[in-house]
């Protein structure tokens, strides 16, 4: 019946006894009634949610058998040349034949929801596929097998979707990693790894993790945001953007800082699109997120070690060889650890132009993380000749942040202008100023110049770019 989809040697099902009729999930007599543990808002619909906490209860075991007969019947070596019709066809085919086996009776809409489940467990990542596809979704992150959140415009919210237990939820990951030569369990507890699309995911699993599996995806976006779109959302202005724009283009040297989440990759990949087409470019990154548009780009991922301890290539290591391949322009990912050295090195001897992200809340706290990375990295050098590898290296740093209403804006654009005895020597360009709060939590501010003029304005305009001495104005609040 299955043709070539099904399995030759799948055995037939054996008959079982026949089930009450699950439409809209008309009450087993044998299930006692489960409780929600959560709280109901409103004392009165209580009966209500207790039954559809059964119905989604009673549809995902049907669907975990379900899942479990299609993989003893399908023939997983012929799928992957299979059309998605074709499959889809062939699972509500093989559904449609074991509901009638178990007397399991389903309203065309639950049946419908039951088979693209059920494609999706096959093909894809089971419960997380329809969060993967949700243009307005842009972070997943599960908090074992009956808790799983989204960031949605910088909000985090809890959905009704749930793993049906932590096998489940193992199976998934697993499938994630082992596709791209990884793997987790316990005596390796955490994996980071990257999707298909692009999305970076990480994982870590029991024991380590106390309460069920921790995972968290950052969707890769198809659609890069260009500065265009970042003025248009209120991110910064369109002072700050020309600005910018004469800053890559002359070759300057430039640091994103900011928080987890503050849209940092975001920034360094709209400011890359500032870079000349006829530039070779080199990207260096833990997961590949960077999008580059430029003809000349050399993409390079970092690799954690094996099971066995061997096999590891660090981002230093690509960052050493990339040296060595002619790059006009380095652009590393983010730099969090003994790289840093190299990425000073290289930005100070013929590659400027170079652009990396650090984790810092603001621009003298990313000085003073490269100071303590340089530390960390093991490299006896004074103070004194650290800060001035760094001056001389360092020409700007875009502070990038998330505030509290969930909205991201580029707080601080800050020049590194030498040293002044033995400290590093700075100043603010271009700042956010905040005003106050909204009723509803809405954050009130406007950006505004500092009044200083750029101590690159010479540079800006060797190279063409003769900025009017208007955008270094200070600006009313409207």
């Amino acid at each position: 019946m299955f043709s070539k989809y099904k399995k030759s040697d799948a055995k037939p099902k054996a008959e079982r006894a026949p089930v009450e009729i699950i439409d809209n999930v008309t009450e087993l007599p044998e299930q006692k009634p489960k409780t929600s543990m959560r709280k109901a808002l409103k004392p009165a619909a209580a009966a209500p949610v207790d039954k559809e906490v059964k119905r989604k209860q009673r549809m995902s075991d049907i669907k975990l058998e379900l899942h479990r007969a299609l993989l003893d019947n399908l023939n997983l070596a012929a799928l992957e040349h299979a059309t998605e019709q074709d499959l889809r066809q062939e699972i509500n085919e093989i559904s449609a034949e074991i509901l009638a086996e178990k007397a399991i009776v389903l309203n065309r809409e639950d049946r419908m929801t039951l088979n693209s489940e059920l494609y999706d467990e096959v093909t894809g990542l089971g419960p997380l596929e329809t969060l993967l596809k949700d243009e307005t979704v842009n972070d997943i992150l599960v908090n074992g097998p009956q808790q799983i959140f989204v960031e949605r415009d910088g909000k985090l919210e809890l959905t009704d979707i749930t793993f049906k237990d932590e096998r489940h939820l193992l199976r998934i990951i697993d499938k994630i990693v082992s596709a791209v030569g990884r793997r987790v369990d316990e005596s390796n507890p955490y994996v980071d790894a990257r999707l298909q699309d692009g999305s970076r995911f990480n994982a870590m699993v029991p024991p380590v993790a106390v309460d069920g599996s921790l995972v968290s995806i950052r969707k890769f976006k198809k659609d890069k945001l260009g500065i265009d779109d970042l003025v248009n959302f209120g991110a910064f202005t369109e002072e700050m953007a020309a600005y910018l724009q004469a800053a890559v283009a002359t070759r300057l040297n430039v640091i994103v800082s900011g928080g987890t989440g503050s849209g940092k990759t975001t920034t360094l990949n709209a400011l890359s699109s500032f870079i000349d087409n006829a530039e070779r470019i080199l990207t260096i990154e833990d997961t590949a997120e960077l999008q580059l548009q430029q003809t000349h780009v050399g993409r390079m991922e970092s690799r954690p070690a094996n099971v066995e301890g061997k096999g590891e290539v660090s981002p230093r290591d690509c960052l050493k060889n990339a040296l060595r391949m002619r790059p006009d322009r380095i652009i590393v990912g983010e730099t969090r650890g003994e790289e840093v050295i190299d990425m000073l090195q290289a930005m100070n001897t013929g590659h400027d132009g170079s652009m990396t992200t650090i984790h810092a809340n603001s621009a003298r706290d990313g000085v003073s993380r490269l100071e303590n990375m340089i530390a960390m990295a093991g490299i006896e050098m004074p103070l004194k000749a650290v800060r001035s590898q760094i001056s001389s290296a360092v020409n700007l740093i875009v502070q990038a942040s998330r505030l509290q209403d969930g909205s991201r804006r580029m707080t601080s654009i800050t020049e590194i202008t030498g040293m002044e005895g033995d400290v590093i020597s700075m100043q603010e360009i271009f700042r956010y100023q905040r005003v106050g709060l909204t009723p509803d939590n809405k954050i009130i501010g406007h950006f505004t110049a500092t009044g200083v003029r750029s101590h690159y304005a010479e540079r800006f305009r060797m190279w063409g770019y003769d900025l009017p001495a208007s955008i270094y104005e200070p600006m009313a609040a409207e």
